[in-house]
Formats: structure tokens, sequence, C-alpha cells
């Protein structure tokens, strides 16, 4: 197996989870057990950093203990000098994001816990982002973004990114789509920050090394007040992914063979940390999908260390200071895994959670009736460049409806102007053309949770569909006897062109 857990002394605990093809070990209280470094069959084992010789405070105060990420970003944000799993802080946050869903029912709080004429904390680090149930008839949904329109006309909010003609998204400049993306690409993700949204996949912009998590109406409320919200420390897990990525993979078979190593609640209330040398090599789009799903895991946040990557990424996007976090070297984990990503395959989700992992080879038998390419998860331009690449390499048309969605206007953008590496200057619409695809869509999250029935591309009926979405559960992406196969984009494409589950390596070998 491709995967194994770092843990304390075998001696000291119970493993568990041997059919997994590691060593899963449940971790007693750590202020109990001194840290220890040993090699067992070349394998580390390191938790807990050695016990140190007393020493005096410094006259600054206590000496510090080591801290994770996490940990870092609380404390800086709490004011503390030193946090530990469990302690409940008042944080102060950086950035609050709500979208239409959530927005008309945070600001509803607001209003009656503050008062109808209350202002909120600061207009400036409050970002709406219209993206969920836009492009439809339905008279509720609509009423949802004119909510949000005359609150941010009333506070004077300045990150309000408006769409008013839902008959041509690209008369609404101020437009974006999928919220998660772009909070990225207007240059609110910024390590060592606090972003909080009334969206559990905010988890995604702890791909650029900040703490971003998702919370509800009531918490939105509060925090429009105050800037402030009331948190527990969650403790971390690290994942250690190294070796060379294969060229068949993608960092959403990544994190799908996590979640099917940990299981659904395997990360619950936790800080989930990435690192190792396949995780540098990773473009922050990719980064963003690994961090995206954590929460599909149980995740309180997921973390990637911030280096020349993101900093590269930043560079054209804010002018906001910012200052990264890193582990400690000797901070604790709650527990620690390794994988040889050269070792792995491509992965599917089968029906009906996100930890039914399958290798996508064995699930050729399983017929399919449409393909769905957007989200959050799967709508990005790196995303469009993968499937467009297995459709060139095929040269052959889907035998499936193919339904293409672009999570922002700059990704539909890109669909639409940036050319294929090796395909003599096609686009990914020429290339989607060409193999029989629906027409790019209008931004917006789709029917990745389903939405009203008018929604684009949404199951109606009972169907099979391969999707770069992140929840398979039943009813996600409409009709409640639908059954959804969570892949990569190269996984989706491939089995578009075959009308079953494929492995892309069908067509990328």
């Amino acid at each position: 197996m491709a995967s194994s857990t770092i843990a304390p002394n075998p001696t000291s605990f119970i493993p568990t989870k041997k059919d997994l093809g590691f060593t899963a070990i449940s971790t007693p209280s750590l202020s109990s057990i001194p840290k220890c470094k040993r090699t067992i069959s070349t394998k580390i084992c390191s938790v807990m950093a050695p016990q140190q010789s007393e020493r005096k405070p410094a006259t600054t105060g206590s000496v510090k203990t080591a801290m994770t990420m996490t940990e870092k970003i609380f404390a800086r944000s709490s004011k503390k000098t030193q946090l530990s799993p469990g302690e409940n802080v008042w944080v102060n946050v950086d950035t609050l994001m709500t979208h239409d869903v959530c927005g008309p029912g945070s600001i509803g709080i607001f209003k009656k816990e503050f008062g109808e004429n209350a202002k909120v904390w600061d207009k400036e680090k409050i970002v709406i982002i219209p993206d969920h149930y836009i492009f439809t008839s339905d008279e509720r949904a609509n009423r949802n973004v004119d909510i949000l329109r005359d609150f941010c006309m009333e506070q004077n909010i300045k990150y309000f990114y408006d769409i008013k003609d839902l008959s041509n998204f690209k008369a609404n400049p101020d437009y974006k789509g999928v919220c998660h993306i772009a909070l990225a690409q207007e240059g609110h993700c910024r390590p060592g920050e606090v972003l909080l949204g009334t969206d559990s996949h905010t988890c995604t912009a702890g791909a650029f090394g900040q703490f971003a998590t998702g919370i509800g109406n009531t918490d939105a409320g509060f925090v429009l007040g105050t800037g402030k919200l009331l948190l527990k420390v969650p403790p971390t897990l690290r994942f250690t992914m190294d070796g060379e990525m294969p060229s068949y993979l993608l960092a959403k078979d990544l994190i799908l063979q996590i979640i099917g190593e940990i299981s659904v609640s395997g990360a619950t209330y936790k800080a989930m940390e990435f690192d190792g040398t396949t995780v540098e090599s990773l473009t922050m789009e990719e980064r963003m999908t690994l961090c995206n799903m954590v929460v599909e895991a149980g995740g309180k946040n997921g973390l990637v260390p911030a280096d020349s990557t993101t900093y590269k990424y930043l560079e054209d996007k804010t002018s906001v200071a910012y200052e990264p976090v890193y582990s400690d070297e000797q901070a604790r984990f709650l527990s620690e895994y390794r994988f040889d990503v050269s070792k792995l395959e491509p992965l599917v989700a089968k029906p009906h959670s996100p930890d039914n992992r399958a290798l996508a080879r064995e699930c050729k038998d399983v017929k399919i009736d449409r393909v769905y390419i957007g989200s959050c998860t799967g709508g990005k331009t790196e995303d469009f460049m993968a499937a467009a690449k297995i459709f060139l390499a095929s040269g052959k048309k889907v035998k499936v409806p193919t339904f293409l969605v672009p999570a922002t206007q700059k990704v539909w953008m890109d669909v639409y102007s940036l050319p294929v590496p090796g395909s003599g200057g096609k686009t990914c619409s020429q290339i989607f053309e060409e193999a029989g695809c629906d027409t790019p869509a209008s931004p917006s999250c789709g029917a990745c949770l389903g939405g009203p029935k008018d929604t684009y591309a949404r199951m109606n009926e009972p169907m099979v569909c391969v999707s770069t979405t992140n929840r398979n559960f039943p009813g996600r992406m409409g009709h409640k006897e639908g059954q959804i196969y969570l892949a990569s984009p190269y996984t989706a494409a491939a089995s578009a062109l075959t009308g079953y589950v494929t492995d892309p390596r069908e067509f990328l070998q």
C-alpha cells in the first residue's frame, strides 16, 4: 500500500484498521507521553519531541512550546503567546465571506441582534459573492441576490461581486462565480490569516497557508457585528506525501485516497496539514483541490505551508501585507500519515459517500449516463485543461452527455482563450466542441448541490454520473436516487469517452 501512519512507540498503543494497509494509532493524552524519535524498518516514528531539561522562564514570559500552523494562526489572531488543542479563544477575523444561500440568513441575524441600523465591523473585510442559485427563474433564489445587493448598498460593502443580467453573465463585470475560487483569484486569500465563510468548502483557502473554515449563519451574523468569533483550537493531523506524481494522477486522486483511508469522520474537528515533496510540486489550483475536500473527512480546516509557489500566485492579486507561519519542528501532531504517491492509481468515490473509495479500473463495468466537470473542486482552469488533454489524446467523441461548468468568469475566459499544450494552439473550448461536449455553461456552482429544478445539468431523474464535484450523498446533485461517482477531471473525461467509469491511463499511456 502506498501509505503508512507515523505514530508514537507501538508498545504504548493499540493498532487498528490493518485492513487499510497501514497502522492507525489511537493516541492517549499528549501531555502524559514524552516525545520520541525512533526508527523501525526504515520508517520514521516521530510524534512528540524529546523531553527538554527544565529551563527558567525568559524575562519576557514563559518558555514557548512548539506549535503547529493552525495553533500559531489562532495564537496570533487571539493575541496569545501560546495555545494548545482544546482551548477556546476569541479569534479576530481577517475576512468574512458569505453568498446568496446563507447571506440573507446571516444578514437577518445581524440586524436582529445588533439592530436594524447597525453597521458592520469592517466594510472592507467582508466579501459577498453570489454563486449558488444564480441562473434560475426561481423567484426566491433571485430574491436572495436582491437581499445581498440591498445590504451591500446600505453598508457600503467594498467587495460585492454583483450580478443583475442573468441572460448574459458577461454583461456583469463584477460577477465572478464560485466563491472559493473567486476568493483566491481576487486576492482575498493570504498566508497566516483567518478567513471564515458561510460555506463548508471555505477550507479551500487553506491552500494558501491560512486558517479557513466554514461557519453557520448565526456565527456569521455575530462576526458581521464584531469581527470576532469564539473558536476551539483543533488538534492537527499531518499528511506527508512524497514521490514523483504520476502523469495520470491529479490532486483529486490524492484527497480521495486520504478520505478513503481515514473515513468521512476521521478528521472530525481536526486540522489537516499537508506537506512533502509531492505537495511542494503541486500548483496552487491543485493545492486548492487538496484542501477543498478536507471537510469531507470531517476536517475543521486544511493547510499547505506557503512557499514560492504561493507567493508567485499572489504577486498580482493582493497588495495587503501578510506573514506566513509554519509548524515548529517539534510541534505535536495527533497523528501522522505518509504516502508514496508514485504507487497510487486513479481513484473514484462510489455512491453514496466520499470515503467509498475504489480504483477506477475496478469500476470499468459501471455504465454511466452523464459526466459533469465543474464546481469549486473540479471547475478551475487546470481542471478543464486536464479534461481537454484526455479528449485531445483520444481524438474521439464522448458517448454520454458531458456538462462543463467553469467555476468563475475568469475560468470561462481561460477555457475560450488559453491554448492547450500539445494541441497546436487549440483552446479547451475548441477541443470540447470537437469531442461533442455541451457548450461551457455560465460560471456558477451549477448542479454540484442540485439547486432549483431548472439548474443547468441538474439530475432531475435517476442517473449515474461521474463528477468532478465533492459530494455524492443521495440527492446531492438533484434526484435522490441518482448515483454519483466522484473522480478527477482525467477520470471524468476518460469516462465520458467510453460511457463507463474508466481509468484515464487508457488514454494517457
